[in-house]
C-alpha cells in the first residue's frame, strides 16, 4: 500500500535516537493532520538534559514543538490535543503556568500523567501533540 499521503517531519537540526520521526504529517484532503513525537528538552552529547530546571526544560520542550510544528507549515495555535508526561507531579503548577503562555490561543484538550522516568538522564517532562491545519488553496504535501 502506498503510503505517500504521509509525510515524515524531520528538522535539519533534530537529534533523533532509534527508529522513528519526531512528526508525521498527514494528507487529509483539505486538511493536514500532524503528530509530533513526545519532546524532550535537549541533550548533551552524554544523552542527559541541558538543566535541571523543569520550568527551564518545559520551555525548550515547547520551543522545539514549534520548530517541527513549523517544519509541517502549522504553529502551536493548530494543536488540538497535548500529552504531558512529568516525573513530580509536584511540578504541575510550575508546568501548567508555562503550557497556559504558550496554549492560551489554541486550549487543546490535553492529559497529563506522572511518569516514573524518561529516556533522557534528567528530562523532568515530555510533550507530545496532535494538529490540525487548513490547506493552502493549490497546495500538495
Amino acid at each position: 500500500m502506498s503510503k505517500d499521503f504521509i509525510k515524515d517531519i524531520l528538522p535539519e537540526d533534530y537529534k533523533t535516537r532509534g527508529s522513528y520521526t519526531p512528526a508525521k504529517k498527514i494528507d487529509l484532503g483539505d486538511y493536514y493532520l500532524i503528530f509530533v513525537s513526545g519532546v524532550q528538552a535537549p541533550k548533551n552529547d552524554d544523552h542527559s538534559v541541558v538543566t535541571d530546571d523543569v520550568e527551564e526544560q518545559t520551555k525548550l520542550v515547547f520551543e522545539d514543538i514549534i520548530k517541527i510544528l513549523e517544519q509541517a507549515d502549522a504553529t502551536i495555535d493548530d494543536v488540538v490535543k497535548a500529552v504531558i508526561y512529568i516525573t513530580d507531579m509536584n511540578d504541575f503548577d510550575k508546568i501548567s503556568a508555562i503550557r497556559g503562555e504558550y496554549f492560551k490561543t489554541a486550549m487543546p484538550v490535553s492529559t497529563l500523567i506522572e511518569a516514573n522516568r524518561m529516556t533522557r538522564d534528567g528530562a523532568k517532562i515530555e510533550i507530545e501533540v496532535t494538529a490540525i491545519v487548513k490547506k493552502a488553496s493549490g497546495t500538495g504535501l
